[in-house]
């Protein structure tokens, strides 16, 4: 079995990694938190895009562990805004951010505007001792309402319509936002090139 570290004890996220390595192969991946991870100081995130800070936060974990390690960087993408909040979603409302803080904010500046198109973004980079091995999106599209719906989830969810569901991530269920997450998307894509890596080279699975 081939284990990864992760970036995050987000209970949310490690439950969009855990739930994409069960779908694609449960008996090839383990997927866990980085030890000691809570006692590490966070590196600042200088990058100007998700890939950037991606890559950035997973070469600085790597130092603490030989194995695999990946992080990743998400927000959101709206079209009207010039692809803001962007790499900046969870303090678009000033370096005090709250959820109810971006999200009022956000309700600001698409009051009245037609393009309300918008996505949701992930990037995974998978690093081991300090070399990137890959970089890997998952992206989600939906449009932004004018209003918050629902109580689920986090962020923009209660103003993000999802099409596929005819609802706001803040009112879907979290089996639906699994089906279509940006970032489960981002990590199948990680896990398949480790699981073809490793079927290339028997060596690469443990």
């Amino acid at each position: 079995m081939l284990t990864l570290y992760c970036a995050t004890t987000n209970a949310g996220k490690l439950r969009e990694f855990l739930h994409a390595a069960e779908e694609l192969a449960p008996d090839f991946f383990r997927i866990e938190p980085l030890p000691g991870l809570k006692q590490i100081p966070a590196p600042d995130e200088t990058g100007d895009t998700f890939e950037a800070n991606a890559v950035l936060k997973a070469v600085y974990y790597s130092q603490y562990t030989p194995e695999l390690m990946f992080a990743e960087d998400s927000g959101l993408e709206v079209d009207a805004l010039n692809g803001a909040p962007g790499v900046h979603s969870a303090r678009f409302s000033g370096p005090d951010a709250t959820d109810e803080k971006n999200n009022r904010l956000m309700l600001d500046r698409m009051r009245g505007v037609a393009q309300r198109t918008a996505r949701y973004v992930c990037t995974i980079a998978l690093v081991q001792k300090g070399q990137v091995l890959g970089t890997f999106r998952g992206t989600v599209e939906g449009e932004m309402i004018d209003e918050e719906r629902g109580s689920n989830g986090f962020g923009y969810d209660p103003m993000f319509y999802c099409p596929a569901f005819h609802c706001t991530f803040g009112e879907a269920t979290t089996e639906q936002k699994l089906e279509v997450s940006h970032r489960g998307e981002a990590t199948r894509k990680m896990l398949r090139f480790l699981k073809d890596r490793a079927t290339a080279d028997p060596a690469q699975q443990s």
